[in-house]
C-alpha cells in the first residue's frame, strides 16, 4: 500500500472588496514607471492607430513616446509659451497643439514640420482636439470665453461659439454626430453646441446650488448622455431627457482634474487633486477600485488596447503603468492564421513526405503498450513521517517558508496517528521557541485558533514542570496567557453588542405597523 502524503487543508479567506475579480484586473496595472518633466503635465493623449503612442505636454514642448519602451522618439518644441493639449489625429500622422499665448499650430508627428498655425485666438487655448468623425476640422476652447471649430485645409474658422462668458478650459466633439460639440466653462455651465448654426442647443447646470466651475467634460460613446466634473463632484448628464442631470457623485476630498473611459467605455476612470484615481462602473456609478500617486492628478489617459494607464502628475511627474495582455485576450483569427502559417511553413521543401508519414504503419496494432508511471516525490516532511520521524516531521514545517496550511496540516495528522506528544517531547528552550511562537502568533486566527488551543494545551501539560527555568519561554508564555486574555475579553464584547443590536432590532420591528 502506498504511502498517502498530507493532506493540505485549504481556508478560503473571508471576503474583501480588494479581491474582487474587477479590483484583480486594475491591480495588474502595476511598476509604475515615473518621468521626470520640467513642468507640470497638462495634457496626455494616445493616438488611436497602432503602435499607440501617445503625446504629452509638459512646459514648451510636446514630446511622442513610444508604449512598448517609455522612450521619448519625437520632440516638438516650436512654441514660445506653455503648450497644452497636445492631440493626435485618429490616423496618428497629424498632432495639434495651443499654447499660453493663444496659437494653434498642427504639426507632421514624423516631421515635426509646421502644417498650419490657427492665431485667432488672444488668450490661453486650453483645448485643441482633432474630430473623431471629421478629420479635418479642429476644436479649439480658450481663455477668451470663445470655443472654435476650425477647417484645416483652408486654415479658417468654421464657426464660433460666444455663449461661454467666463473661461472655457475643456471641450470635445461628439463621437457619433460630427457637428456637436459639447464644452464646459468656469461659468458653471456644460453647453451644448451644433457647428452647423453656431448656436448652443442646451445647457447644463448653472442654476445648481453651490455651483463651481466645470473643469473637464466627458461625452458618452453613443452621445446620449455626458459627464462633467466641477470641484470634487463629478455629475451626469442625460442630454436625450434635455439636459437633465442623473446623478450626482462625490468621491473625491478635491477638484476632479480628468476624466476618461476605458476602451468600451464600460468604466469611468477619475483623477483629482487628492492624489487619488478611481474607477466607477458607468452602470451603477459605485467606485470598483482605486489607485494612489504620489503626487496630485492633472491628466489621465488609458490606451485603446487598454494596456497601460498614464497620468500627468503637478510636481512634473509623468506615471505610466502596465499590464500585460494574456493570449485569451488577443484577437481568435491571429492565433488561427499563425498556426496555419506555421504549418505552411513546415511543409515548404518537404514535398509529400508528411502524407507518407501518416501512411506509415506504426507498428503492430494488436500490440499493447504498457506506461510506465512516474512516482511522485514526496515533500521533506512527508518523507520524515513515513519514516515515523515525527519531531523531525514537526521541525520541517516550522520553518519560515512553510505557509501555515502545510503546518497545522501535519499536526493535525499527527494528531490522527496519536504522535503529536512524540514529536513535542524531549525539547529544549532553543527547539521550543518555534512551536510556542507559532501558536502565539496564529492563537486569535479564526482559521487555526481551536487547533492551536489543542497544542498549547498538550505543550503546557509537558513543560509546566520546568516553567521558571528559561526566562525567553517563560516570556513566551505569558505573552500567549495575554494574548488568549484579550481575544476572550474582545469575543465578550462582541456578544454583548450583539445583544444590543438584537434588542434594538426587535423593537423597531415591534413599532412597525401590522
Amino acid at each position: 500500500m502506498d504511502f498517502l502524503p498530507t493532506t493540505v487543508k485549504s481556508h478560503p479567506r473571508p471576503a474583501s472588496s480588494k479581491h474582487t475579480p474587477e479590483s484583480r484586473h486594475w491591480r495588474q496595472y502595476k511598476h509604475p514607471v515615473f518621468i521626470k518633466e520640467y513642468a507640470p503635465v497638462t495634457s496626455v493623449h494616445f493616438s488611436s492607430a497602432k503602435p499607440h503612442r501617445y503625446a504629452v505636454t509638459a512646459a514648451t514642448r510636446v514630446q511622442i513616446y513610444a508604449p512598448r519602451t517609455q522612450k521619448i522618439t519625437k520632440t516638438i518644441s516650436r512654441f514660445k509659451d506653455v503648450a497644452r493639449s497636445g492631440n493626435i489625429r485618429e490616423d496618428g500622422k497629424l498632432v495639434v497643439a495651443g499654447d499660453d499665448s493663444g496659437l494653434v499650430q498642427v504639426f507632421d508627428i514624423n516631421s515635426r514640420a509646421i502644417l498650419r498655425t490657427l492665431d485667432s485666438h488672444k488668450q490661453p487655448v486650453h483645448v485643441s482636439k482633432f474630430s473623431t468623425l471629421s478629420p479635418t476640422q479642429i476644436l479649439t476652447c480658450s481663455d477668451d470665453t470663445t470655443a472654435k471649430v476650425w477647417d484645416v485645409p483652408s486654415q479658417t474658422s468654421i464657426c464660433t461659439f460666444l455663449d461661454h462668458t467666463d473661461y472655457v478650459r475643456t471641450g470635445q466633439f461628439s463621437t457619433s454626430n460630427p457637428n456637436i460639440v459639447l464644452t464646459g466653462s468656469y461659468d458653471a455651465t456644460v453647453r451644448l453646441f451644433d457647428s452647423r448654426t453656431g448656436e448652443c442647443e442646451m445647457v447644463m447646470g448653472g442654476n445648481l446650488p453651490g455651483a463651481t466651475p466645470v473643469e473637464q467634460v466627458l461625452m458618452f460613446p453613443s452621445g446620449t448622455a455626458a459627464i462633467s466634473s466641477a470641484g470634487p463632484i463629478i455629475r451626469v448628464w442625460d442630454i436625450v431627457a434635455g439636459g437633465r442631470c442623473l446623478k450626482a457623485i462625490s468621491n473625491h476630498q478635491k477638484t476632479v482634474t480628468a476624466l476618461t473611459f476605458n476602451a468600451d467605455a464600460s468604466r469611468l476612470l477619475t483623477g483629482g487633486l487628492d492624489h487619488m484615481v478611481k474607477v466607477y462602473d458607468v452602470s451603477t456609478y459605485k467606485v470598483v477600485h482605486t489607485m494612489r500617486y504620489p503626487a496630485p492628478i492633472l491628466c489621465l489617459a488609458v490606451s485603446p488596447d487598454e494596456t497601460h494607464i498614464v497620468g500627468g502628475m503637478s510636481d512634473g511627474t509623468l506615471s505610466v503603468r502596465r499590464r500585460q495582455t494574456r493570449s485569451s485576450e488577443l484577437q481568435p483569427g491571429l492565433l488561427g492564421s499563425a498556426s496555419l502559417f506555421g504549418e505552411q511553413l513546415a511543409g515548404v521543401g518537404q514535398g509529400h513526405v508528411k502524407d507518407k508519414a501518416k501512411a506509415k504503419r506504426l507498428g503492430d496494432p494488436n500490440e499493447l503498450m504498457v506506461e510506465r508511471r512516474r512516482r511522485k516525490r514526496l515533500r521533506d516532511y512527508d518523507r520524515l513521517l513515513k519514516a515515523f520521524k515525527y519531531s523531525a516531521a514537526l521541525d520541517a514545517v516550522l520553518r519560515k517558508n512553510v505557509p501555515p496550511a502545510t503546518t497545522f496540516s501535519l499536526i493535525q495528522e499527527l494528531i490522527h496517528r496519536d504522535g503529536l506528544k512524540i514529536a513535542l517531547a524531549g525539547r529544549d528552550d532553543v527547539l521550543l521557541e518555534p512551536i510556542l511562537r507559532l501558536l502565539l502568533k496564529h492563537v486569535t486566527d479564526p482559521r487555526f485558533g481551536e487547533l492551536v488551543c489543542d497544542v498549547a494545551r498538550v505543550v503546557i501539560d509537558m513543560y509546566q514542570a520546568v516553567i521558571g527555568q528559561a526566562p525567553l519561554m517563560d516570556s513566551l508564555f505569558v505573552r500567549l496567557h495575554k494574548k488568549v486574555m484579550a481575544e476572550l475579553r474582545f469575543q465578550a464584547e462582541l456578544q454583548r453588542a450583539k445583544g444590543a443590536l438584537m434588542m434594538v432590532m426587535s423593537s423597531s420591528l415591534a413599532s412597525l405597523p401590522p
